[in-house]
């Protein structure tokens, strides 16, 4: 269990047929958790803007934002490979400032590999960051960072036109050198021709049971909202319910002076006490 994981594990798991299981993590006490389940892989996702940082979108969030909540995370995992994502405009401009900004997640953020959206557009860059020595990680289907442009949060590849251009994509990005790709909100069946396509692993979030592995954020798998769960999202826990009722059982008690009790306060010798009067 304390073996990390690597990119050849990644390999390795999809040529033996088993399956990936990854959670994103965007700080230490839910990294050190989710690290010692024995989960193969954390991305801390620029899905971070939506699920900490209170953002309608993953389009504000910064490098800086990355580089901190990466760190964070880093510090908290012995086992599980830690995968940042390049948030909006970090590799877009250049290819030199997207090698930069990569190797700032790997050198500032601790980070053992990047991802960042996109198909044939990112193609040359995927493989400059690769030259560079940097384990990039593909992402393909609803690309947030590029929901204003897809018109909002909508199932990718449902046409024949578009579905075949995701399995070009695909293709590409193993030929540049990712070592894996997630797959997001597209057909169950188009995601099982795409993973039978490429020989490097597929990561599935709403892309149904036929991809090498899935991933979830961490906040929907453990019901920490209600406003919207997607259709992808299963519950495992409900913490929103109990966060709020422990909270409200501790403020019941604080205005009926229940707490703090006797046995969690300290106390100082009578004659010690008489002194300060």
């Amino acid at each position: 269990m304390n073996k990390r994981v690597t990119t050849a594990d990644f390999r390795r798991m999809k040529q033996e047929g088993q399956p990936i299981a990854m959670l994103t993590a965007y700080d230490y006490p839910m990294a050190t958790l989710v690290d010692a389940s024995g989960i193969d892989a954390i991305l801390v996702g620029d899905s971070l803007g939506n699920a900490v940082l209170g953002y309608d979108s993953t389009v504000p969030v910064t490098m800086d934002d990355m580089i901190h909540h990466l760190r964070a995370v880093s510090r908290g995992v012995k086992r599980s490979m830690v995968i940042g994502d390049m948030p909006f405009l970090s590799y877009h401009v250049s290819r030199e400032e997207s090698v930069r900004n990569a190797g700032r997640l790997m050198q500032e953020g601790l980070a053992q590999a990047v991802k960042l959206e996109g198909g044939r557009e990112v193609v040359d860059t995927v493989k400059a960051i690769t030259a560079a020595g940097i384990p990039v990680m593909g992402h393909l289907g609803l690309t947030p960072q590029s929901v204003h442009q897809l018109g909002g949060f909508k199932v990718q590849g449902k046409d024949r036109e578009a579905a075949e251009r995701l399995l070009t994509d695909a293709k590409l990005l193993e030929e540049a050198g990712a070592f894996a790709i997630v797959l997001e909100c597209i057909p169950q069946q188009l995601a099982k021709v795409i993973t039978e396509s490429v020989s490097i692993p597929t990561i599935g979030i709403g892309a149904g049971v036929h991809c090498d592995g899935q991933v979830l954020v961490v906040n929907d798998l453990l019901g920490m909202f209600s406003n919207f769960t997607p259709k992808f999202v299963k519950k495992y826990a409900n913490l929103k319910e109990q966060i709020v009722q422990a909270c409200s059982s501790y403020r019941e008690e604080v205005k009926n002076r229940v707490f703090p009790g006797p046995e969690h306060v300290f106390n100082m010798a009578e004659e010690e006490l008489k002194k300060i009067y």
